[in-house]
């Protein structure tokens, strides 16, 4: 099978479903940013030393791969398949995650400034990315309604990244740079 169709060449792609949207269409934008929070996502797992986070960042990337196929289908022509549901379960194991790291934690004072050691820099950066990858699924469920676990677990995975920035700030026996007012 060839990788390239031929058929986006003029600027049209086709969602789950058959229908086919403009490649600028917000729903593209969402699932687009997605795909790239999870490439950077893999970039962290490359780097990563810790096994169990290792699972961890496999794991939300899996879900994510979800995300992007629960974004990518047209539910008024399709339904949604199985593999493109979002469990709240999939938010609650990020939120006991969050707690464990958290627990283990000085606690925050004041804002903190990125980039002590590069693990928890490149955390900050995909954090940034789910950010925006939660503000375009806010726009998008402004023009189609989409799934609320999903903006749920972007909002609870970027609280996730943050921590564990924190994390590997703390492992890497530095301290968090805050912000001086």
């Amino acid at each position: 099978m060839k990788i390239y169709t031929k058929t986006g060449d003029h600027g049209s792609t086709s969602l789950i479903g058959g229908t086919r949207v403009n490649k600028n269409d917000n729903r593209i934008n969402a699932y687009g940013t997605i795909d790239e929070l999870n490439s950077f996502l893999g970039l962290l797992r490359a780097k990563t030393k810790i096994s169990e986070v290792k699972e961890l960042l496999l794991d939300i990337q899996n879900t994510l791969f979800a995300v992007g196929a629960n974004l990518a289908t047209d539910t008024s022509k399709t339904e949604l398949g199985n593999y493109a549901k979002i469990s709240h379960s999939k938010t609650e194991f990020l939120e006991q995650n969050i707690d464990i790291i958290q627990n283990n934690l000085p606690p925050l004072t004041n804002f903190i400034i990125y980039g002590e050691d590069e693990l928890s820099a490149i955390c900050h950066c995909c954090r940034a990315i789910a950010r925006r990858a939660e503000r375009e699924l806010i726009t998008l469920n402004q023009e189609v309604k989409i799934d609320n676990e999903v903006l749920i677990y972007i909002n609870r995975l970027s609280d996730f990244l943050f921590v564990l920035a924190r994390l590997y700030t703390k492992n890497e026996g530095k301290c968090d740079f805050f912000w001086k007012i």
